[in-house]
């Protein structure tokens, strides 16, 4: 049977914001982070939605590489499918993970390699690349949680999440890293990271008007 096809044609990237939580912690630290960022970007009626990646029956890229023909992933028909239109049509995102040994957890790591079939290959070698995200007016915000104190206990945790939304055209206007946090919800009791979060998304919804 053959996989259903999915298209992105007539989706006009909107100033709207998407967001994906990848803690399997739920309404824990990196979902109350989520929330207060999309609490700032609605304060400047911007348009924002968010999911916890955990709700999402989805797995890895496979590198089938048949995304080099269709543009979109069709080697996979799952959780994703569905988010690939929204995360289109969006031109603000969201990203909020806590630190698993270093680095992003198994599903936020799960979720931006699937991004990868918005990039387009040539046929030289190596090949050039391009992504289909650029200059399109696209902006992000990352935040990263992590129960120790310092930045080399968080790891690569922001990088991980940085360095791919960089290469996609995603501007990222705003970085937020919270130290000290374990207890579930505990979060809330830190003023300071409630105020930048919420900030960060008031930045990020005056960054797309």
């Amino acid at each position: 049977m053959p996989s259903p096809v999915i298209t992105l044609e007539n989706t006009t990237p909107e100033n709207t914001v998407v967001g994906f939580s990848g803690s399997p912690r739920k309404n824990g630290n990196s979902d109350i982070v989520m929330q207060t960022i999309m609490s700032g970007v609605n304060q400047e009626k911007i348009p924002a939605q968010y999911w916890n990646l955990t709700d999402i029956q989805f797995q890895g890229c496979i590198g089938c590489e048949k995304c080099r023909k269709t543009k979109i992933c069709t080697g996979l028909i799952d959780g994703m499918s569905a988010l690939y239109p929204q995360l289109y049509a969006a031109k603000g995102l969201v990203l909020v993970s806590p630190t698993h040994n270093y680095n992003v957890t198994s599903w936020m790591k799960a979720f931006i390699d699937r991004l990868y079939c918005f990039y387009t290959f040539e046929n030289d070698r190596p090949r050039s690349w391009s992504s289909q995200l650029h200059n399109q007016n696209r902006k992000a915000v990352i935040a990263a949680i992590c129960e120790q104190e310092s930045a080399e206990d968080m790891g690569f945790t922001l990088e991980a999440m940085k360095k791919p939304l960089d290469a996609l055209g995603y501007e990222i206007v705003g970085e937020l890293s919270i130290f000290k946090i374990f207890d579930k919800a505990k979060v809330k009791k830190d003023e300071q990271a409630m105020h930048s979060a919420y900030q960060m998304g008031q930045k990020l919804a005056l960054s797309l008007k």
